[in-house]
């Protein structure tokens, strides 16, 4: 195993100086083609050299520790505040790294989510970007509820109904901790039973709450899902690429970082913090909605190390070889059991297959493309013109599949999603 921290101070110096140039370069209308550019170090094939597999990074206490004091001190959300399904963003809301009401412009998303947990600029640029797509209106959305007052860009057919209403294009279902959006009425807020299971979990493994154990549970939550959610859909891109985003960044993210832990070490605690659940055993825990806390004495990842879309292919490949039902696009047919899989040759017209998607950035690729092909069909629920739209969506994937090498899908057939009711009967304010 390479060792950077125990490399000569000449290269540390190098690849710090690289890291710090890659945070300054995020996607932009400007920057469409960045290999073209001789300072942007995300020309193809970068990225995914920088993350490597068993490469230990450096730990620097100094650079990577998270302030949750002082301008960044914990200030509870008011009721005009919003707060959603997701907790780092949450936590980034409620210490100050993005805008305090949960309204973030695409650049409040970038910077935040990079000065708070080491996000790769290429991520970090592609989420912000598609969130204000499909939750908001194209330079900003809510991490919470819809909002009002956001400007009318895109031709808005109704207010922004932000990340909660998100189903199946952005959020979706088997998530870690929040219910499937048929079953529970709602996407956001955390179902402690769950929240227990994965806790106990973690317990069980020497109190570490690492990838095995993620991807176990994810596989548990999978099979929950298809067992009881009659509306039950693993869609293209909400299953194939946001799902397992959700998963492994819980690890990737939220543990914590030291000498002794480079990599990380994510305790019961830490996880507690981050979920707003207070309480010293699982009989006492107690959810407080909204209230995701960094906790105190907390290291982000360093930057020669921040989590670029390369390194969240690779780990999603790993979790799908293990469970390649995780790459399953279809969903349950109108009852609980009944999940049935589309063919992915024939949706999409022979270029990948489902023996393809388990091997290198098939997967992510497949999940890209198709995603882009279902767009429009999303996108006409809430824009009067989807053309601004999905021009900024094609322009986005086109940056996110760059150190990739995707095949590209010239359409799906989503006819195929017809005998589907959690894709059929999801309006486009993402209810059903």
């Amino acid at each position: 195993m390479l060792h950077i921290r125990n490399a000569d101070p000449d290269r540390q110096a190098e690849m710090l100086e690289q890291a710090k140039l890659e945070a300054r370069c995020p996607f932009s209308k400007e920057k469409r083609e960045p290999e073209a550019e001789p300072g942007c170090p995300f020309a193809k094939g970068q990225v995914a050299k920088r993350q490597a597999p068993g490469v230990t990074p450096p730990f620097d206490a100094g650079q990577q520790y998270v302030s949750n004091t002082g301008d960044h001190a914990f200030v509870a959300p008011s009721g005009s505040d919003q707060r959603g399904p997701c907790p780092g963003l949450n936590a980034m809301a409620n210490h100050g790294y993005m805008p305090h009401n949960g309204v973030g412009s695409l650049q409040d998303f970038i910077d935040g989510t990079q000065a708070a947990f080491g996000m790769g600029a290429d991520l970090a640029s592609f989420l912000a970007v598609y969130g204000a797509i499909f939750d908001g209106d194209l330079t900003s959305y809510s991490i919470g509820g819809p909002v009002n007052g956001l400007l009318n860009l895109g031709g808005l057919l109704g207010a922004p109904q932000g990340l909660s209403g998100s189903h199946n294009k952005y959020e979706g279902d088997a998530s870690p901790t929040r219910g499937d959006l048929y079953q529970t009425g709602n996407d956001y807020l955390l179902q402690l039973a769950q929240f227990k299971e994965l806790y106990a979990l973690g317990q069980q493994n020497s109190d570490s709450i690492d990838l095995g154990v993620l991807t176990a549970y994810r596989n548990t939550r999978f099979t929950q899902s298809i067992d009881n959610n009659p509306y039950f859909f693993n869609a293209p891109f909400a299953g194939v690429i946001a799902q397992p985003a959700a998963w492994s960044f819980i690890y990737r993210f939220m543990a914590n970082k030291s000498a002794e832990h480079p990599e990380g070490l994510l305790t019961g605690d830490v996880l507690k913090s981050f979920y707003s659940v207070t309480g010293d055993t699982p009989d006492e825990f107690v959810y407080t909605p909204g209230h995701e806390k960094f906790p105190d004495n907390w290291y982000k990842r360093n930057l020669v190390d921040y989590y670029t879309i390369p390194y969240l292919s690779i780990d999603s490949n790993a979790m799908a070889l293990q469970h390649p039902q995780f790459l399953a696009v279809g969903g349950n047919t109108g009852t609980g059991n009944s999940f049935v899989g589309v063919d992915i040759q024939n949706l999409t017209s022979g270029v990948y297959s489902a023996d393809d998607l388990l091997k290198g950035n098939n997967g992510f690729c497949f999940g890209f493309e198709a995603g882009l092909q279902e767009a429009p069909d999303f996108l006409s629920g809430i824009y009067e013109n989807v053309g601004p739209a999905l021009d900024k969506l094609s322009t986005a994937i086109s940056q996110a599949e760059s150190g990739l090498g995707c095949e590209k899908l010239a359409k799906i057939s989503e006819e195929q999603f017809a005998e589907y009711p959690g894709y059929t009967k999801l309006s486009s304010q993402g209810t059903y």
